[in-house]
């Protein structure tokens, strides 16, 4: 009986010993924003929708794109987002509307918020162009105010922000994403308060 037991553990020590040497764990990482500065005055009356962003199937994922040249891509290898690209950015534009304390209301749908307007994103651009010296973490978000009343594009505009990679390894090219990111999410929100 001592021995069959052996043989069991055995074999199951070893099946674990097999999987475990197959996965080789991904360095995860998540975007932050900072307080956006923004001159524009209370809109209390005012609440408005985040939409989850539009992205093209390369950048709606957990992959976090490398751009080998231009029009040729890649993804970072050992490296993820935590949650698929447009979640985390739909997160943190609702986290920059709300840390303005400006608004009424921020939320996503399914909030039950009786919505003014919604903020329609997408992202066009989301990596790191590394065929150029220095290399560079780009963002592009393409931005509609839509009157949530009427379904009135009230306004349109496209953002864009670059940061340099600076230092090696995965968690430089983040923070240079996070940089140009941070710049964009600014910019959106600063637009958007001076429109609505």
């Amino acid at each position: 009986m001592f021995r069959q037991f052996g043989r069991t553990a055995g074999a199951i020590l070893l099946a674990t010993t097999v999987a475990s040497c197959g996965t080789t764990p991904l360095d995860t990482f998540d975007l932050v924003t900072s307080y956006p500065a923004v001159s524009a005055k209370n809109r209390k009356n005012i609440q408005i929708l985040i939409a989850a962003p539009a992205a093209l199937k390369a950048l709606d994922g957990e992959n976090i794109v490398i751009n080998t040249s231009p029009g040729e891509i890649e993804y970072l290898k050992g490296a993820q987002w935590g949650d698929r690209l447009p979640n985390i950015v739909q997160s943190r534009l609702v986290q920059a509307f709300e840390n303005t304390g400006r608004l009424g209301g921020v939320g996503r749908p399914g909030d039950g918020l009786a919505i003014n307007y919604q903020i329609i994103t997408d992202i066009r651009a989301f990596g790191v162009d590394t065929f150029n010296s220095p290399r560079m973490a780009v963002v592009e978000i393409a931005t509609k105010i839509l009157n949530d009343k009427n379904g009135e594009v009230r306004s349109t505009r496209v953002f864009s922000a670059s940061a340099p990679v600076r230092g090696t390894g995965n968690a430089a090219y983040v923070r240079a994403l996070n940089e140009a990111f941070d710049k964009v999410t600014g910019e959106i929100v600063s637009w958007t308060l001076s429109v609505i």
